[in-house]
C-alpha cells in the first residue's frame, strides 16, 4: 500500500472528531432531551434491572453521581454553548457564567425562551444587586436540584425562581419560609417577608406571616421588627380581632411607639389610633392615658368620641347601653387578651395518658360596671375521644360490635361552673391557644375558637399525633394551651325614647 499522503490523513482524522462529538452529543441528549421518559427516571434517580422470573424489578440508584456530574459540568464549563452575563443597575461589577442551553431549558421556560431568541453566544440578564448577589446559587439550583441558603438570602432566591418560573424552586422556598418564621435574626425578617409576599402575589407565604405577627404579637412588640412595619402592615393587625398579647395597653404603647419613631403623616396616626379599642380599657388607664400620653394628647380630637363612648361603656349597665349603641362594633369586641381576667395557662403533661381537668375564673365581662363579677370555668381535656359515628355499636341483643376507628382524638369542652341571671344580654366566646417550641422559641402556632353557643371545637387538634414525642405539638413532651374567654354584649333593639 501506498504511504498515506499527509493531507489525506489530516482530512480522516477531523471527519473522525466530528463522528465522535457527534455521537457524544446524541448520548447526552439521549439522557436530558426526553423529559417523559428518560428525564423523569435519571431525576429520581433510579434505574429499573428487570431479571427475576417472577417479574419483580430491583433498583439501583446512581442519581447522586448524576448530580456530581451535573455540578462537575458547570463547575468547569465543559461543553458550555452560552455564557451568561449578569449585570446590576448602576454599577460596575458584571458577573460572567459558562452554561449549557438545555439544562436551562429544561427547567425555565422564561430562560428557554431567551435562550431561543438570543443573538449570538451572551445572554445579557439584569437583575438587582440582592439578586445577582445570588444568582450562582439560583444556577446552580438548575443544574443540581439543592442549594444552601441563610434567611437574607431567601426573598431573593424567592424573586429569581417567580421571575424565570421554577416552580419547585419557588414552592420550596415558600415552604422554607413558613417553616423559619420563628427564627432569630438581627433586625427581624417577618413584616419584610410579607410585603414581599404581597409585592409577588405569593398568597400562602402572606397568609403565612400575617397569621405569626397576628397569633404572636406580644413578642413582636418587643422586638426591633416593630417599628419597622409599614403603615399599611400596622393598619392590617390593628383591625383584626384574633391579636394575641397581654392587653390592649400593651397595644397601645406599642401603637404610640411606632407614632413617634415613623412619624407619619397625621391622617395614618389618626387612622391607626382609632383602631385602638379603648372600651377594652378599665377607666383608670383611660384617665392615666388622657394626662401621660404625648401622642394622644396630640392627636386627642380624632379619638375623642370613641374615649367618650369607652368611659360610657364602662359606667353604665350594659344592658341600657345596648338599647342606643351598636355594642357588637369592634370597639367593643374583645381581642385574645392573655392578661388573667381574660382566661388561663394549662400545660397538660403527658396528654396521651388520661383525662385531665382544670378550672379558672374570669371577669363576666369587659364594662367596668362587670368588674367585680366572676364566672367560674371548667376545662376537660380527653386525648381519645371518639365521635357518635365511630363508637362501638350494639345490636338487638346487646352484643357489642367493633369500633369503625381506634384510639379517638383530642378533645377539649370548656364550660361555666354555674349559669347566673347576670349571663343574660352576654355571649362568651372560647379560644384555645396552642403553643408550641421551633427554634428553640415558644410561640403560638395553632388557635381554635369555639362557637359561642357550643362547648367544644370540633377540629380541636384533629390533625395531632401526641404519642410522637416529637410532635409539634408537645414542648418537652406537654402540651402547652392557653384558654381565654371573651365576652361580648348582644345588642338589644334601640329605644324611640
Amino acid at each position: 500500500m501506498e504511504k498515506m499522503k499527509p493531507a489525506l490523513l489530516l482530512l480522516l482524522l477531523l471527519r473522525w472528531a466530528e463522528a465522535l462529538h457527534s455521537a457524544l452529543d446524541l448520548v447526552f441528549l439521549s439522557l436530558f432531551w426526553n423529559p417523559l421518559n428518560q428525564l423523569s427516571r435519571l431525576g429520581s434517580g433510579r434505574l429499573k434491572v428487570d431479571g427475576s422470573p417472577d417479574g419483580n424489578a430491583d433498583t439501583l440508584s446512581h442519581s447522586l453521581t448524576l448530580v456530581q456530574r451535573l455540578e462537575a459540568l458547570l463547575v468547569l464549563g465543559n461543553g458550555s454553548d452560552v455564557t451568561l452575563r449578569v449585570e446590576t443597575p448602576n454599577a460596575d461589577e458584571v458577573k460572567l457564567m459558562a452554561v449549557h442551553a438545555l439544562v436551562l431549558s429544561l427547567q425555565s421556560p422564561v430562560l428557554e425562551d431567551m435562550l431561543r431568541e438570543r443573538n449570538g453566544s451572551v445572554l445579557t440578564l439584569r437583575e438587582s444587586p440582592e439578586c445577582a448577589s445570588v444568582f450562582e446559587k439560583f444556577i446552580r439550583y438548575l443544574y443540581c436540584g439543592d442549594l444552601s441558603l441563610r434567611l437574607d438570602q431567601a426573598t431573593p432566591l424567592h424573586r429569581l425562581a417567580t421571575k424565570y418560573q421554577v416552580v419547585a424552586l419557588r414552592q420550596g422556598l415558600t415552604r422554607y419560609m413558613t417553616l423559619n418564621l420563628a427564627r432569630e435574626s438581627p433586625s427581624g425578617h417577618v413584616a419584610g417577608w410579607y410585603e414581599y409576599a404581597v409585592e409577588a402575589g405569593d398568597a400562602t407565604l402572606r397568609d403565612g406571616c400575617l397569621q405569626y405577627l397576628a397569633w404572636n404579637l406580644s413578642s413582636v412588640l418587643q422586638s426591633g421588627e416593630w417599628t419597622g412595619l409599614s403603615s399599611q402592615l400596622l393598619m392590617t393587625l390593628l383591625r383584626r380581632s384574633d391579636l394575641v398579647l397581654h392587653s390592649e395597653m400593651e397595644l397601645f404603647a406599642g401603637l404610640e411607639e411606632w407614632i413617634s419613631h415613623n412619624r407619619p403623616d397625621g391622617l395614618t396616626a389618626e387612622n391607626a389610633l382609632r383602631a385602638v379599642r379603648y372600651a377594652m380599657m378599665p377607666p383608670r388607664e383611660l384617665f392615666r392615658l388622657q394626662t401621660q400620653s404625648a401622642v394622644l394628647a396630640r392627636y386627642r380630637e380624632s379619638v375623642r368620641d370613641l374615649l367618650y363612648m369607652s368611659y360610657q361603656f364602662h359606667a353604665a349597665s350594659p344592658v341600657h347601653m345596648a338599647k342606643y349603641f351598636d355594642v357588637n362594633c369592634s370597639l367593643f369586641v374583645p381581642r385574645n387578651y392573655l392578661a388573667p381576667l381574660w382566661g388561663s395557662p394549662w400545660v397538660v403533661s403527658n396528654p396521651t395518658r388520661d383525662d385531665r381537668s382544670t378550672s379558672f375564673q374570669t371577669q363576666l365581662g369587659p364594662s367596668g360596671h362587670d368588674a367585680s363579677k366572676r364566672v367560674t370555668w371548667n376545662v376537660l381535656f380527653s386525648p381519645r375521644w371518639l365521635p357518635l359515628s365511630m363508637r362501638p355499636m350494639y345490636t338487638e341483643t346487646g352484643a357489642m360490635q367493633p369500633t369503625r376507628a381506634e384510639g379517638g382524638r383530642p378533645r377539649i369542652i370548656v364550660t361555666p361552673a354555674t349559669s347566673s341571671a347576670d349571663f343574660a344580654g352576654v355571649s362568651f366566646q372560647k379560644t384555645v391557644l396552642v403553643v408550641v417550641q421551633q427554634q428553640g422559641r415558644l410561640l403560638v402556632k395553632h388557635v381554635y375558637d369555639f362557637h359561642q353557643s357550643t362547648e367544644e371545637n370540633g377540629d380541636f387538634l384533629a390533625d395531632a399525633d401526641l404519642h410522637r414525642r416529637t410532635s409539634e405539638y408537645l414542648v418537652d413532651g406537654s402540651l402547652m394551651l392557653h384558654v381565654v374567654v371573651k365576652p361580648m354584649y348582644q345588642s338589644l333593639v334601640a329605644s324611640k325614647n
